[in-house]
């Protein structure tokens, strides 16, 4: 399949839409495409480096599970969100564990094709550095905000966040397909905790609760809330 029919989703994404038109290519050149079922393993934690991947439909769930079985989710990546980059910096096995959430497609550049094209190419090293500085830059966001924001603010960055695909996303969307189970997760919180601050949310206009979805209908006042 020519992967060129992907590109203008991908250029939806702030990352792959800067990068120079010689690497879209190569990637674009360079990818496979992946299918996964819903409830499918992508990769586990401890798992060898597999190279690069690209969220066309669907979503990836991104966490681990404790030895007592209790998950912590640290991220839904949806399109157009690039993920997996790390290993690729240090050759190290994989930090977490994926799974599709739903039917997922995605576009795989297998480790080995993309550590070659940046052999050849290494200033593209600092394309993939800027992908990775992005996520870090939101981890110590997200620790910061676990140590001193209250829980509502936290939520409402949260979604502000998602909205916004983690930086990707320009504009944001308004409808998030989003459990409530899975974004108490995501917060460290419980479940009647964040149904608690959602239904305040909803009773006060600024968003909308559907089954498994969330719509924000007033972004400024979420905004203000997360003190943004």
């Amino acid at each position: 399949m020519d992967m060129q029919v992907w590109r203008s989703r991908l250029m939806t994404g702030q990352w792959f839409c800067h990068l120079p038109a010689s690497l879209q290519d190569s990637l674009l050149a360079a990818a496979r495409l992946r299918r996964l079922s819903s409830g499918q393993r992508l990769f586990k934690r401890g798992d060898p480096p597999c190279g690069l991947y690209a969220v066309l439909e669907g979503a990836v769930r991104i966490g681990t599970v404790s030895e007592q079985g209790k998950e912590a989710l640290l991220s839904l990546v949806e399109p157009p969100h690039w993920f997996g980059e790390i290993c690729l910096f240090d050759g190290q096995p994989r930090t977490h564990d994926a799974f599709a959430l739903g039917q997922c497609t995605l576009l795989h550049i297998p480790q080995s094709v993309l550590l070659a094209l940046l052999d050849e190419y290494p200033l593209y090293w600092r394309q993939l550095a800027l992908l990775m500085s992005q996520k870090l830059r939101l981890t110590f966001i997200n620790l910061e905000q676990l140590s001193l924001m209250p829980a509502p603010a936290r939520l409402a960055h949260r979604l502000l966040l998602i909205a916004e695909g983690y930086g990707e996303l320009d504009p944001p969307r308004r409808v998030l397909q989003l459990p409530q189970e899975q974004l108490a997760s995501m917060l460290s919180l419980s479940r009647q905790t964040t149904n608690q601050i959602l239904k305040e949310l909803q009773g006060q206009g600024i968003l909308n609760l559907k089954y498994g979805v969330i719509v924000i209908l007033d972004a400024e006042r979420l905004r203000a809330l997360a003190a943004i």
